[in-house]
């Protein structure tokens, strides 16, 4: 009976709650790309003339988030140099991490207030301000016009701006910066290939929907295409619908999409991240993969390809630090590049890729602590 007893007690170890692996990736000013929160430690895997051999630098600190939150996303602040990461600690999902790539070095900032349910956010490229639509519709905002590349000692309280311009219901904030203009695409009514916008230096709800030639109404997720060289502001950004059907280039300038491959990885959960010459994607079970952009005619022959110093670190599947990346939304950072779904106070877990695989090895685990405890038993 000790022995039983001693297998049972093994069992409930196995079911107890689990912390699993919600990591993301972002570039910095000098189109450096970043893996954080791979197996509990974070990357440089270099310019991308360097990803196609080799292995990514180590560049794990002190201060760092745990990368344990529910749907954690990055960031880029290019005037600065400076990564920003939302809901990466599910101890104090409130906090913002600044990682400074230059002094290769964490801050963590306070902030006060804010959504209470899910949301996806924007970091404006001009403002240095985090801009978030709740899944109840309420539009917020954040100020880092003071923050730059480390945090203050006082916590910055988030505002609330006004309920969003359209109807919301049953709505999954798909959300793209571009121009100082935030693009809500796949909103309902709206007719596929356009979007609604909010004007953010002029702080309201374009009226009418824009027209941008001819992308699907489907729920998806973007990143803003960075102009090299802190050249200004983004003017296109990226859509992947969920189906992966495509890439499409939505450039704000000229009203036009374009078309480019869908990623050879077809996963809802994945998220982008996009520099001045590169899309990346980080796949629900950790694959980093990437195709080249040039804003050329040449685009659409391009072909993804992977990130291959990253793939002797990439996460296991049931990586035990990090978090579980829910990207609900056109989603990881602009000042921002692509957006994802996250929420101070929400602990739903997202990155299904990992945690379903993690859970097939917990359930594997109770399976056979259960037979053995009966055959045990009855011998």
């Amino acid at each position: 009976m000790a022995r039983l007893l001693t297998l049972v007690s093994l069992l409930s170890l196995s079911i107890s709650p689990r912390v699993f692996a919600s990591p993301c990736v972002a570039f910095d000013s000098s189109w450096n790309l970043y893996a954080f929160g791979f197996n509990g430690k974070d990357y440089n895997a270099g310019t991308s003339d360097s990803w196609a051999s080799g292995t990514a630098s180590d560049v794990t600190a002190s201060g760092r988030p745990p990368f344990d939150g529910s749907n954690t996303t990055c960031y880029l602040s290019q005037f600065y140099n400076a990564i920003y990461v939302l809901n990466g600690d599910s101890s104090n999902p409130s906090n913002v991490h600044v990682y400074d790539p230059t002094a290769k070095s964490w801050t963590t900032q306070a902030t006060s207030g804010g959504p209470t349910d899910s949301f996806s956010a924007i970091l404006d490229h001009d403002t240095n301000v985090f801009y978030a639509l709740t899944d109840s519709g309420e539009l917020w905002f954040l100020s880092f016009a003071n923050i730059t590349t480390a945090a203050q000692s006082s916590a910055i309280a988030w505002t609330d701006v006004e309920k969003a311009g359209f109807d919301t219901t049953n709505y999954q904030p798909v959300m793209a910066l571009a121009n100082n203009h935030i693009h809500f695409l796949d909103v309902p009514g709206v007719a596929a290939g356009s979007a609604d916008i909010f004007v953010i230096h002029f702080s309201y709800f374009q009226p009418e929907s824009q027209s941008y030639g001819n992308f699907p109404a489907q729920h998806g997720q973007t990143t803003s295409i960075f102009e090299p060289a802190n050249d200004g502001v983004q003017l296109a950004f990226a859509y992947i619908p969920d189906d992966g059907s495509a890439t499409y280039i939505i450039d704000v300038v000229s009203n036009t999409t374009t078309s480019m491959a869908g990623p050879s990885t077809k996963d809802s959960s994945a998220t982008y991240f996009a520099s001045d010459a590169a899309i990346v994607q980080l796949t629900s079970s950790g694959a980093v993969n990437f195709i080249p952009y040039t804003n050329s005619s040449s685009d659409s022959s391009a072909s993804w390809g992977s990130v291959k110093n990253l793939v002797s670190v990439a996460p296991t599947s049931s990586a035990s630090s990090g978090s579980a990346t829910k990207s609900a939304s056109g989603s990881a950072a602009s000042g921002t590049s692509t957006t994802s779904s996250s929420s101070s106070n929400s602990s739903s877990n997202g990155t299904s890729g990992m945690i379903a695989q993690s859970r097939s090895v917990v359930l594997g685990m109770m399976s056979a602590l259960l037979l053995g405890s009966i055959a045990l038993f009855i011998s």
